[in-house]
């Protein structure tokens, strides 16, 4: 096990990200799979929204080499509606249950305190939080439980996140980004959290323009400066196909090439729907990165 108290400053991103079970190396780049227990997921359709069915797709991204699951109840699609804290875990608890016996590492993806801290009373590893801990007790709340956490941007909220993206040129969202997850950061360790536990996520599609979007991948590699391991999302985003023209079910591509970028720019752990692509990519990107 790593001891967090070896370095100060901006840690090392060749590390660890300490959870609640594991200690996650970061050596290679992480395919982190998406479990959308959900009826109204913009990628497929609520095809997964029974545990059963959830469980099932598990199973296969597991197969399919992914390193990390990441668990949602409730759709964080531009445009959707909020639903209850009890409809939320009721279509989560069970797959929960049978994904913590797995050997793998479990994250949430949810930004409610009380499904939070349920799942990490079963053993959940990372919270995955869209809100970046900001809801009123979530920091000191989830301190002691030692788990992993991913701190993401976000303009406004699901509901109308893109009826009023941010506004100002590229560069200056950029830098608004840049300076909400150093000053979130800032306040995770102020509260206790060690600095191993943490990783950063830019919000790609969360109240941003297509513009913005891009310049955020273009410049994505001027996010490590903040000292913290970049999760990256841009699996089937809505920018991907008003680049490409593409529905969709047919992003795949679009998706891969945005990944083999956001790898080229220093991601870490790389959150994707179609994790099989995503591992044969990344086994690409990692022989040519090792050639002689």
């Amino acid at each position: 096990m790593v001891n967090s108290t070896e370095f100060s400053g901006p840690r090392p991103l060749d590390f660890f990200w300490s959870t609640t079970r594991f200690q996650v190396a970061l050596n290679k780049p992480l395919i982190m799979g998406i479990v959308n227990v959900t009826p109204d997921s913009f990628s497929d359709e609520g095809q997964h929204s029974s545990p059963k069915s959830a469980i099932k797709h598990a199973e296969k991204l597991v197969k399919d080499g992914a390193d990390i699951l990441d668990i949602g109840g409730e759709s964080s699609r531009p445009g959707a509606t909020p639903i209850s804290a009890d409809e939320e875990w009721s279509r989560i608890s069970e797959v929960i249950d049978e994904l913590i016996k797995w050997n793998i590492p479990i994250s949430l993806d949810s930004y409610r305190l009380l499904t939070q801290l349920k799942a990490l009373d079963k053993g959940v590893d990372i919270i995955n939080d869209i809100w970046a801990l900001q809801q009123e007790g979530a920091e000191k709340a989830l301190v002691g439980y030692g788990c992993g956490v991913c701190l993401m941007h976000m303009k406004g909220e699901p509901l109308s996140m893109q009826r009023a993206p941010m506004q100002g040129s590229c560069v200056e969202a950029f830098l608004s980004v840049k300076q909400f997850l150093s000053m979130r950061v800032e306040s995770l360790i102020d509260t206790g959290y060690a600095k191993d536990r943490i990783a950063i996520d830019p919000g790609i599609g969360f109240g941003k323009t297509v513009q913005q979007n891009l310049y955020l991948l273009k410049n994505q590699h001027d996010l490590l400066e903040i000292g913290y391991p970049l999760l990256i999302g841009w699996s089937r985003k809505s920018t991907l196909g008003e680049v490409s023209g593409g529905s969709v079910q047919e992003r795949l591509i679009p998706s891969i090439a945005a990944l083999v970028m956001a790898l080229e720019r220093g991601a870490k752990i790389l959150r994707v729907h179609d994790v099989k692509e995503s591992v044969q990519a990344l086994k690409i990107w990692n022989a040519v990165r090792l050639s002689s």
